[in-house]
């Protein structure tokens, strides 16, 4: 009997624990716009609350949630992280969530009416929105360091005129040659004839080296040049903040002032 309630109040304290830390808020449009609800509990049947079958995006602040189709844990069901998901139709779940709890790191609870849930959906980029009626604080920044991404390749286009064909034919050549200085040799006789063989080798050179001229083609033609430059502006800049005595590190997209927003947990909020 010891042993029976010692694991219903383990059972029980692991329960509320994870409620504790769980906090999820639901939109009825993408993009996080529109009405909204938040819980950090269970609820069996959203159209208690008005909002069933009305979600269309989410933001998980705290822990991992099971969200089902049907009241009570019923019909399907998928598994949300911590993070945000702009559009639940992504996951078939648009204007589709009836209840919704939160689950341990290990699984989802199981009813015997609930149908195996979902694979965990991997969670997304985590999105710095303010949630509704939610208090924020200023956190004084201390340090913020830019960085810089490897360098970029920047390319462009140079028109270029091409020549192909035309080159002179170094065989045509020395057949011209041969063939110039026999027929030159045939010609007069003593010194004439030597003259003669000479020239026409050098004749024959040209016009054999030559032949191939009458093929040549010039056209232009764009030929593509890139170089790597140094970046010029920071890829994202490291920033360093504290709140309530504890230091934190973000990066962000743009640099920031002498504080930033931040919640109680010391969470950005934009």
């Amino acid at each position: 009997m010891k042993w029976t309630i010692k694991t219903i109040m383990a059972a029980t304290s692991v329960f509320f624990a994870a409620q504790a830390s769980a906090q999820i808020t639901f939109y009825e449009h993408d993009d996080f716009r529109g009405r909204t609800f938040s819980t950090d509990r269970q609820v069996l049947n959203f159209a208690e609350r008005g909002f069933n079958d009305r979600a269309s995006s989410v933001v998980v602040e705290r822990g991992n949630w099971e969200a089902c189709s049907d009241e009570r844990f019923g019909g399907k069901c998928v598994i949300l992280r911590r993070g945000s998901y702009s559009a639940l139709s992504a996951l078939g779940m648009n204007d589709k969530i009836s209840s919704v709890r939160p689950v341990s790191d290990r699984g989802s609870y199981r009813s015997d009416i609930s149908p195996p849930p979902s694979p965990p959906v991997p969670a997304p980029v985590y999105e710095y929105r303010q949630r509704p009626n939610e208090r924020t604080y200023e956190a004084q920044v201390t340090s913020v360091r830019a960085v810089f991404g490897p360098p970029q390749q920047r390319c462009w286009v140079e028109r270029q005129q091409v020549t192909e064909g035309g080159r002179n034919d170094a065989g045509g050549a020395i057949l011209g040659a041969i063939i110039g200085g026999v027929l030159g040799h045939q010609i007069g006789g003593g010194r004439g004839k030597d003259a003669a063989t000479a020239g026409g080798a050098v004749a024959g050179a040209l016009i054999g080296g030559n032949s191939g001229n009458s093929d040549s083609v010039t056209y232009d033609r764009d030929l593509q040049r890139c170089k790597n430059v140094d970046r010029e502006r920071p890829a994202y800049w490291e920033v360093f903040y504290t709140h309530r005595g504890t230091e934190h590190r973000i990066q962000m997209s743009s640099p920031p002032g002498d504080t930033i927003l931040v919640n109680r947990d010391g969470i950005p909020r934009q």
